[in-house]
């Protein structure tokens, strides 16, 4: 009886365990969000954790793990755990980094990747690129937005709610977060405008010519055919009368009808910049040039190598170029043996009533966009890293590295030392390898931040700054990367008329006459109407008007 007794009893104790257990199995379940990916280190999400939007989540878990980055750019030739600043921010977050960049085109790498499924932890590539649509169309990376929820709700307080709203898609989430975004608001309150097209000539070459007036036709072909009468070799070397950054895609095209400040739309409508009076006329001056053998066509075929020795060297009278490009180059050039080589900007090709340009500033599109890959087996370390890098601690640990070593407080503001400085004007190299500071790591730069820790730049650099940011339309921005991109027919018709007119603009500049020059004209604009430019039009005018939408947000 008593045995008995004890049996029964035991059924029933193993009889409730059993139904605790599968009732905390379901509650559980329950509680997972399929959508979203668990923690890969699930000991070390504290079980009482509880999204903190006013706490920095990186703070919760520092233990060592590698992110792969994809940087697309096929120049960029920096690595992680050498320099100061990735050692500081490794040991802070526990988040090592292993750089990944293309050997070609960015977009067709992450192609080759998607459809081989080894997409790299973190993505970043040129907010232009069509690989970006396919990622997110593809459900290749995570909406940040529910990651951020989930893992991290302080990356909402610092990434930006204009830059997220703007890359906002549709059904609600945000893919990306973009690097060196400017709002109008932005550029307004600040005076920098990110402004970086400039019409530059070399400084002593164009005063011992007397600074001779290059903003017409008949100004611009006078100083070219002085400069071959005179000056073709200057100071020993020979000297190359002219060069455009991005050749014909860029520098030749949205770059010279910026300096012409032709507007981008008319009454509403989005306006066909190409068959401006004043573009052509100014295309006809460059064919003029090279029938007179004021020019050759060195601008439209010279490698990268030959376009930096040139450079280098001072070898060029005057260029279509960003200054960026130039203020590693410019110190060096001053500090040279002749200090007045280096280059300045001044007023380039105008329009016929003499307008100033209209230079492309910053936009809300910014430079890159970084994303989420959900082949990453650390989607939480890696939002909270994006978090950290985002905020003001990140981008000051990013951009001046360590207090004390590279830069010290003074009078309430951080700032560079003066040995880094130095380097800055005289040895970026070793500045970036050794010290990785500055705009070594600008994936997820911020200017609002690192505007303001920028030591005061060389005069000749700022000389040219100071000219972009007065010429920038910074209501222009809109404009930017408003052409179709992708695999869709009207990106393809695009793709077409713009391969067209790589292969035209040369034969334009290089027409035995005026006659000739409308003929090969005439022909292309026919073309490109088969070709589906008037869809490609109507593409514009959508993305603009969905653009202004955004905006009045």
């Amino acid at each position: 009886m008593k045995l008995g007794f004890i049996k029964y009893s035991m059924i029933i104790y193993w009889a409730i365990f059993i139904m605790l257990v599968l009732s905390a199995c379901s509650r559980s379940e329950q509680n997972v969000n399929p959508s979203l990916p668990q923690p890969a280190h699930p000991k070390q999400q504290p079980a009482e954790y509880r999204p903190n939007p006013d706490e920095s989540g990186w703070k919760l878990d520092n233990t060592p793990v590698d992110l792969t980055w994809f940087v697309g750019a096929n120049w960029y030739g920096h690595t992680w755990g050498e320099s100061i600043t990735s050692k500081i921010v490794t040991e802070k977050t526990g988040v090592n980094i292993k750089f990944e960049m293309p050997s070609g085109e960015a977009s067709e790498q992450i192609a080759l990747m998607m459809a081989s499924d080894k997409l790299p932890d973190l993505i970043t590539i040129g907010s232009w690129e069509s690989a970006i649509n396919k990622l997110w169309e593809g459900d290749q990376v995570y909406a940040l937005n529910e990651l951020a929820e989930k893992y991290d709700p302080y990356f909402f307080k610092v990434a930006g709610d204009g830059a997220l709203k703007w890359y906002r898609q549709e059904n609600g989430n945000t893919y990306g977060i973009p690097n060196d975004s400017y709002s109008p608001s932005l550029m307004q309150a600040t005076g920098l405008t990110a402004a970086n097209q400039t019409f530059l000539v070399r400084k002593d070459l164009y005063e011992a010519m007397g600074r001779p007036d290059l903003s017409t036709p008949e100004g611009f072909l006078n100083a070219l055919q002085l400069l071959k009468d005179q000056y073709s070799v200057y100071k020993g070397q020979l000297i190359s009368p002219f060069f455009a950054q991005g050749n014909v895609s860029y520098g030749m095209t949205d770059y010279l009808q910026n300096l012409l400040a032709i507007p981008h739309e008319k009454d509403g409508k989005f306006n066909d910049r190409m068959t401006d009076p004043d573009y052509i006329t100014w295309l006809k001056t460059f064919r003029t040039a090279y029938e007179r053998g004021l020019i050759n066509v060195d601008f439209l075929v010279d490698s990268n190598a030959q376009v930096e020795e040139k450079t280098s060297n001072a070898r060029y009278f005057m260029m279509i170029r960003e200054w960026t490009g130039m203020a590693a180059i410019n110190p060096i050039l001053a500090a040279a043996a002749y200090p007045n080589s280096y280059y300045i900007a001044v007023d380039g090709p105008q329009n016929s009533q003499g307008d100033s340009a209209r230079l492309f500033p910053g936009n809300m599109d910014g430079w890159m966009v970084t994303m989420i890959s959900k082949s990453t087996k650390s989607p939480e370390r890696a939002i909270r890293f994006l978090s950290y890098l985002a905020s003001e601690e990140g981008q000051r640990d990013v951009f001046l590295g360590k207090e004390g070593e590279t830069w010290t407080m003074r009078d309430g503001k951080p700032q560079l030392t003066a040995e880094m400085v130095q380097l800055l004007d005289t040895d970026r190299e070793r500045l970036e390898k050794e010290y990785g500071i500055m705009d070594t790591y600008w994936m997820l730069r911020n200017p609002a931040f690192v505007n303001q820790w920028r030591p005061e730049k060389a005069a000749s650099v700022k000389q040219m700054e100071e000219f972009a940011n007065k010429q920038a339309d910074i209501d222009s921005g809109i404009y930017k990367g408003i052409d179709p991109v992708g695999d869709s027919d009207i990106a393809l018709s695009w793709s077409r008329i713009s391969q067209n007119w790589e292969e035209v603009l040369p034969e334009l500049i290089t027409a035995k006459d005026e006659a000739a020059f409308d003929k090969i004209f005439e022909n292309f604009l026919a073309r490109r109407v088969n070709y589906g430019f008037n869809q490609v039009m109507e593409y514009r005018q959508t993305e603009l008007e969905a653009r202004k939408a955004k905006m009045a947000e």
